[in-house]
């Protein structure tokens, strides 16, 4: 059971700090898969030739490279599951914010791109069963506002 429960209106007050989180994830997730590329090929590079002497400093520098990118890819992540949002897929930036109805509990759904949290789903349906966010949902949470 998730830690906090949202209101609508919690949520989309933390959806930019939310967002700029998940770019900033994105961000070092790519400069980390580049980084990985460059050394495969290098590795691969080495191992075609049979003998060649590989820049060790320039191997060095990009293996750091990578690494501080996986490094501010997690401390990022952390600061997102510490709010209480439930990270579901870093490439595509889908999460949840736990909130409940009629004392059900049910995420509200939110992916990069999207303006506004429009989409709700039962826990158990997940992204396949997103419903759009309509008056009787609202409703149904602001009168809560659990916590």
């Amino acid at each position: 059971m998730p830690e906090r429960f949202f209101s609508y209106e919690e949520a989309e007050e933390l959806l930019p700090r939310v967002e700029q989180m998940l770019r900033e994830i994105q961000i070092s997730r790519k400069s980390a898969e580049e980084a990985e590329e460059d050394l495969n090929t290098a590795r691969t590079k080495v191992m075609m030739s049979g003998g060649m002497i590989p820049d060790h400093a320039a191997l060095s520098r990009r293996k750091a490279e990578k690494d501080l990118s996986l490094a501010s890819l997690e401390a990022v992540l952390q600061q997102i599951q510490e709010t209480g949002v439930l990270v579901k897929d870093l490439e595509t930036g889908l999460i949840d914010f736990p909130c409940l109805v009629d004392d059900r509990e049910v995420y509200l759904c939110w992916k990069i791109g999207e303006e506004r949290i429009g989409f709700w789903h039962d826990v158990e349906e997940g992204f396949a069963g997103r419903k759009p966010v309509d008056r009787k949902l609202l409703d149904t949470i602001r009168r809560r506002r659990p916590h």
